[in-house]
């Protein structure tokens, strides 16, 4: 073999190795890590609703029966204040919340799980699951889940390096969230991101027994200890935080023909206008970003004022009009 062929050779296999090898965020206090504290201010509201469908103490051996521990309550409210709920092997979360979801700059919602520290620095016992949304409460989509574990020995109960995986809740220890962000979603047919109003958790079954295995986006199966053939096994689900969200306060109204909000989309730096008909009266313009902070308060001048958004980040806002709300979509 020539000395150029050996370099092509070596550099080839090296590429192969570092794809294997890639990396996501590491766990929770770690730099570059994405977890996020129950706590944050970035969490504006919970979960109000749990629909359960329970998962087996083992899928291998469905006589052994289903899991046992918690209820659906305990899947709703802040995380660390109700407990948890365990899902089993392949059990099933779903959740509602009091307004949908939405597509906002960066993350958008949180899952919580209760992994602990174990093993080597950086790792933890992680039980893992699939994350689904659904805008219309029937037909839900599957987040992209990647792992880059080993999947050929089963893992025992024992530590996980969370960096290995991405897009799969239960990345992360106990009073973190596992952040995720509709932007990845946002083009798939028959999904309105910015209206999401289930969020379902799915237990992945950690075995590398092909026939029960879960798979990631690529056909990797999804290595977690198992088996767990226990009242708490599987996922256990701790609560569901929304950091972006339609607040009802801030629910888009039957649009008044005599009012109108052009151009929309409007391009950052640029101007939009509000042109009010003959017979409204309105005195006063508001507007408020997806977090729902105030960017813009001023009188209406007239029948027609003119606002700009520079200053603006892209994205989503809500201009008040009176009694009347309309989306606004700065581009």
């Amino acid at each position: 073999m020539s000395v150029k062929v050996s370099i092509a050779y070596i550099i080839c296999c090296l590429l192969v190795w570092s794809s294997a090898c890639a990396q996501f965020a590491p766990a929770a206090g770690w730099p570059g890590t994405t977890a996020l504290p129950a706590d944050t201010s970035l969490f504006t509201s919970w979960a109000t609703m749990c629909q359960l469908q329970r998962g087996y103490l083992d899928i291998a051996t469905p006589d052994s029966g289903f899991v046992t521990f918690g209820d659906e309550v305990a899947a709703t409210g802040k995380a660390g204040e109700n407990g948890f709920v365990s899902l089993g092997d392949g059990g099933i979360a779903t959740l509602t919340f009091s307004a949908p979801i939405m597509n906002g700059e960066g993350y958008d919602f949180a899952v919580f799980e209760n992994g602990f520290l174990f093993g080597a620095p950086g790792e933890a016992f992680l039980e893992f699951a699939f994350v689904e949304v659904s805008s219309d409460g029937v037909n839900f989509y599957r987040f992209p889940a990647t792992s880059h574990l080993q999947d050929t020995v089963q893992i025992p109960m024992t530590g996980i390096n969370c960096a290995l995986v991405n897009n799969l809740a239960g990345k992360y220890v106990y009073g973190f969230g596992t952040p995720f962000d509709l932007e990845d979603v946002k083009n798939v047919i028959g999904l309105d991101a910015n209206s999401i109003t289930h969020v379902r958790i799915v237990d992945v079954i950690g075995t590398v027994n092909n026939t029960f295995a879960s798979l990631d986006m690529n056909g990797r199966k999804i290595n977690d200890p198992y088996p767990t053939p226990f009242p708490s096994g599987g996922f256990d689900l701790d609560a569901v935080g929304v950091i972006h969200s339609l607040q009802p306060s801030a629910q888009i109204s039957i649009t008044n023909n005599s009012i109108r909000v052009y151009p929309n989309p409007v391009p950052a730096l640029d101007d939009f206008n509000i042109s009010l008909g003959d017979e409204i009266s309105e005195n006063s313009v508001s507007v408020v970003n997806s977090l729902g902070s105030l960017v813009y308060k001023n009188p209406l001048l007239g029948t027609l004022s003119r606002i700009s958004t520079t200053g603006w980040m892209p994205g989503l806002y809500f201009v008040l009009v009176g009694n009347q709300t309309f989306k606004l979509v700065v581009e």
